[in-house]
């Protein structure tokens, strides 16, 4: 179970995401953390999500009270993913603090309830986006609404009313 809502970070982004930006994920996730976020919640999607989890996994090695939550929208996701993704993917799971199940099979609308359960759970959210439809707009639209604090970690911006974290900013 998450303890603290207030004290946990979640990750959104999307699945196009090629590594990119890992200094400056890397970079934010350790500033989290010396901001007192110790429980990080990551959707468990191919992309950021994936990139996400690991780098918690490696901010928790050298910061064993660091948790991560793996959020998997439905059992058998990693089916869907190429044979290095899934690697990556159990990889994470089996690291991971706590895994959130939250349906036994794939189902419309499934990815919606993950994404919710991934606002509702944090303080603020870590994105990649770059202004396409999908997901992580649905995502980012719904933490602005309930007031959480959003860091953009890809340049253009994604052009809602967020601006992107610059990297000088860690």
């Amino acid at each position: 179970m998450i303890a603290d809502s207030g004290r946990s970070v979640a990750f959104t982004g999307h699945r196009t995401y090629d590594g990119t930006a890992a200094e400056s994920l890397s970079a934010a996730v350790e500033r989290l953390y010396g901001r007192g976020f110790r429980t990080f919640l990551s959707g468990m999607a191919v992309g950021f999500d994936l990139a996400a989890a690991e780098a918690v996994l490696t901010l928790r090695a050298a910061h064993p009270d660091v948790r991560l939550v793996a959020v998997v929208p439905f059992r058998g996701q990693e089916e869907r993913f190429s044979p290095a993704d899934r690697v990556r993917f159990l990889r994470a799971v089996a690291a991971a603090d706590e895994v959130e199940v939250l349906a036994g099979g794939y189902r419309r609308g499934c990815y919606a309830v993950r994404n919710d359960f991934l606002v509702d759970r944090a303080a603020l959210v870590v994105a990649w986006y770059d202004g396409s439809p999908g997901g992580t707009r649905y995502t980012l639209r719904r933490a602005l609404a309930r007031g959480r604090e959003v860091w953009n970690l890809h340049p253009s911006g994604g052009g809602l009313a967020i601006r992107p974290v610059q990297p000088a900013l860690f």
